[in-house]
């Protein structure tokens, strides 16, 4: 070989390293933004491109330019590389994206497991449950600095405690405010109780007779005799796994209280850990068309079509609280909900 075909070879090598090196900077200067945007991600494993994600997760590899105009951080659609997020079509069905059960796994030993993708929710600290038996609350807000009713973030305020329970400086406390009492429309038992929640405060300083707090987070206008629970943080990175078979449930509500409900909505349904149902978790929401027929009074059960889909972001243990994800129609209280068909 001679000395200027070797020249011509080398650096025809550095270009590609450093082409790829410069993508892979890239990308992961720009995971976090991508990280803080709520939606269906995967993280790429080793052997991964474009067209096998868009046809492990879409209806067609053909798809393969959409997911890539999705993901608008990666400068070559034909190098993504392990460890990177991808950002999955907004319109996948959950329950097409699981993986597969133990039994199919063991199987397939000599293939690596591919990881699941999951949902990322950045708002999760905000969202609030219904619970049967009432939670002990640490405090009550009586006052604010300066004299407001309407508190938000940066705000001082004044906490009464309640019994026994300790609030020390350090601590940091979930804000919230109660509905209901929440009973079934049909049978008129009690559901439970919505707890909203409304921000995150942490104590500052503790007297005799109340604790000083500065609220660290608003998620919705804290008022004065918000109540007071011991802060949890929650992972907003929620795994996508099976769902159950042969579930049937209902809506309860919007978190908001909301009559018409549609994408990117909270809200509860009447089924929870009890019943298997888990976060990451995806259902349908269905309506079924009946005709009345000959004999009166007697509806003929028709098909059920598929309007809406649900994931799962916290349970309790008679109820759930999650996220709509897709919403072909306005979804109402009283839905129906029920697993993914096969």
């Amino acid at each position: 070989m001679n000395k200027k075909l070797f020249l011509i070879i080398r650096w025809v090598c550095v270009f590609t390293a450093m082409t790829n090196l410069c993508a892979y900077v890239f990308a992961e200067e720009n995971e976090e933004t991508i990280e803080y945007e709520s939606g269906f991600y995967y993280t790429v494993q080793e052997g991964d491109t474009l067209w096998d994600l868009s046809a492990r997760f879409s209806d067609s590899p053909w798809q393969w330019p959409d997911l890539w105009n999705e993901n608008r951080q990666i400068p070559n659609p034909h190098w993504i590389y392990p460890g990177e997020r991808i950002r999955l079509l907004q319109d996948i069905e959950i329950e097409k994206i699981v993986l597969p059960v133990a039994e199919e796994i063991v199987l397939q030993k000599e293939e690596p497991v591919k990881e699941p993708p999951y949902y990322f929710y950045s708002a999760i600290d905000s969202i609030g449950f219904i619970r049967k038996k009432p939670v002990p609350s640490h405090g009550s807000i009586i006052k604010a600095k300066g004299q407001k009713t309407k508190i938000s973030t940066g705000d001082i305020v004044f906490i009464e405690p309640i019994g026994d329970m300790p609030l020390t400086p350090g601590n940091k406390y979930t804000v919230y405010r109660t509905y209901g009492p929440i009973k079934d429309k049909k049978t008129k038992k009690l559901i439970g109780t919505q707890y909203y929640l409304t921000g995150v405060v942490e104590i500052t300083k503790k007297e005799p007779q109340f604790a000083v707090a500065k609220v660290l987070k608003s998620f919705r206008t804290i008022e004065i005799n918000n109540l007071l629970l011991p802060y949890q943080q929650r992972s907003p990175k929620i795994t996508l796994v099976e769902s159950l078979r042969g579930l049937d449930g209902r809506i309860l509500k919007g978190e908001e209280s909301q009559v018409i409900i549609g994408d990117g909505t909270v809200v509860f349904i009447d089924k929870g850990s009890e019943n298997g149902i888990k976060p990451g978790q995806g259902y349908s929401i269905y309506y079924q068309e009946t005709h009345l027929g000959s004999k009166p009074k007697k509806a003929m059960p028709l098909d059920t079509f598929v309007f809406g889909r649900i994931l799962v972001l916290h349970t309790e243990e008679t109820t759930s609280t999650v996220l709509v994800t897709k919403a072909e129609k306005a979804i109402q209280s009283g839905d129906k909900i029920r697993s993914p068909l096969p």
